[in-house]
């Protein structure tokens, strides 16, 4: 069992400040092997009926049980009333910390009555980032971790196996949209997850999805939120601030995973032109896991120029973060453009091969080159 340490320390600071943390993520991306590597915990599976049962009356069971020791909820969706039950572990037994995973944000369903505000911290548990590939995982060469995806299984395998996107497919279907959110259509939804697989990384087109995948505009616009909420795509909308060219609609769509990407694009190999916009996820990743989800943007103008990041570190303040494969092909054009409009703030080459950061002058702009999450030089929260 390959321990991952990030996401460890990540969940032991949250009990800090709070008792309850909700850790979501897509299936299979390590939620439960996580939550088992957390020492003297009870352990409860809520798919189980005899777990269900046990948890009808929360209020019995937390009085027979000890209050000291960490208390784990693997797919707590499945229960009766899981918001009920979590207030009142949050409320009544406030010293008691309580681990709770699910596929999906806490809102995903009508069970859900209450968002546990001011009561729980949320943790996002991705693909394994490129970090952990190289310090945890032992595997360094890139080309397998963008072919291969992050989920763990399919990384760790050694030849890829077609068969278990194809069922990770049919149970995200199954388990997550038709019994969280009745999504019913499933010709439909199937075929609009595969079209925003296979265009993954581009501009959103509702209006070419609709055609595409059969659904009506408003039916695509739904079932894309549903994805969001369940961890399987990720929007990112475009950065502006009152520039007269600058694009101001027309979020990016990101899938969750390279390998599903490389799957639905039918890649067995990766091609030089096909590291660069994968390389991409695994940047954006690397931000998802220290930067709010609403601090991230892209930037592009009616020129076409464009900056694959942008990061909002307060009011003046923003970073760019341009993702390289090759170092040698930075253009600094759309960086010049930018920081006509926004001058304060860094900006960023992030490459798989830098192993120590550094610092570079381009165009009459400085850049830290660094690899995702790299210490020091990664851009994090200040």
């Amino acid at each position: 069992m390959i321990r991952r340490e990030y996401w460890l320390k990540r969940l032991q600071d949250a009990w800090y400040r709070r008792s309850i943390v909700w850790l979501a993520g897509v299936r299979r991306t390590g939620k439960t092997t996580l939550a088992k590597m957390l020492p003297e915990a009870i352990y409860l599976n809520c798919d189980l009926p005899s777990t269900q049962r046990i948890l009808l009356d929360p209020e019995l069971f937390l009085r027979s049980n000890p209050t000291d020791k960490l208390l784990i909820l693997d797919e707590v969706h499945q229960l009766a009333d899981p918001s009920l039950c979590l207030k009142i572990m949050a409320d009544e037994y406030p010293e008691m910390r309580v681990l709770a995973t699910g596929s999906s944000t806490l809102n995903a369903t009508r069970k859900f009555r209450d968002t546990l505000a001011g009561r729980k911290r949320s943790i996002r548990l991705l693909p394994v980032l490129w970090r952990e590939c190289v310090a945890e995982f032992g595997i360094k060469d890139l080309d397998r971790r963008l072919l291969h995806g992050g989920l763990p299984e399919p990384l760790l395998s050694e030849n890829i196996d077609p068969a278990f996107y194809r069922e990770w497919i049919d149970s995200f279907y199954a388990r997550d949209m038709q019994e969280l959110f009745g999504i019913r259509n499933r010709r439909g939804f199937l075929s609009l997850l595969r079209l925003l697989l296979r265009q993954s990384g581009g501009q959103v087109d509702y209006s070419r999805l609709a055609s595409d995948s059969g659904l009506s505009q408003p039916t695509v616009k739904t079932h894309m939120e549903s994805m969001r909420i369940a961890c399987a795509i990720h929007l990112v909308p475009p950065f502006h601030g009152g520039g007269k060219r600058e694009i101001v609609a027309r979020p990016k769509c990101y899938a969750f995973d390279t390998g599903f990407v490389c799957h639905e694009r039918g890649w067995d190999s990766i091609r030089d032109e096909d590291r660069g916009l994968l390389w991409e996820h695994l940047v954006i990743d690397a931000l998802r896991s220290c930067h709010a989800d609403d601090s991230i943007f892209y930037w592009r103008d009616k020129s076409g120029r464009e900056i694959d990041f942008v990061v909002r570190r307060g009011r003046e303040r923003v970073d760019t973060i341009e993702c390289k494969i090759n170092l040698e092909k930075l253009t600094t054009t759309a960086t010049e453009v930018f920081r006509g409009y926004y001058p304060e703030g860094d900006n960023y080459m992030v490459s798989p091969g830098v192993e120590t950061s550094y610092s570079i002058r381009r165009g009459g702009l400085t850049y830290t080159v660094c690899a995702p999450d790299s210490e020091p030089g990664w851009p994090r929260i200040p």
